[in-house]
């Protein structure tokens, strides 16, 4: 039988918890620094390879696209975690 209509799953320590949500959102900005990183790269490769100035603008107008994209998800990922 159950002690105090409990299951074992639910009876989650509070500061383990707060570790598992603390290493979720570190691996969320991990990501997120990731993400930029390949961004930065992508953007810089595009330019350097670009033919032109107007496709070296859209490069960085790409890359800078996709940092925001980035910041954009991670945050709301965040926002759920803490969220519940």
């Amino acid at each position: 039988m159950e002690s105090g209509g409990r299951r074992k799953e639910e009876e989650t320590p509070a500061p383990a918890a707060k570790a598992q949500r603390g290493a979720a959102s570190l691996g969320v900005s991990v990501q997120e620094g990731l993400q930029h990183a390949k961004a930065t790269v992508q953007g810089l490769v595009q330019k350097a390879t670009a033919r032109s100035e107007e496709e070296a603008a859209q490069a960085d107008m790409r890359a800078a696209k996709a940092q925001v994209e980035a910041t954009d998800e991670a945050e709301a990922k965040k926002k759920q975690l803490t969220t519940g």
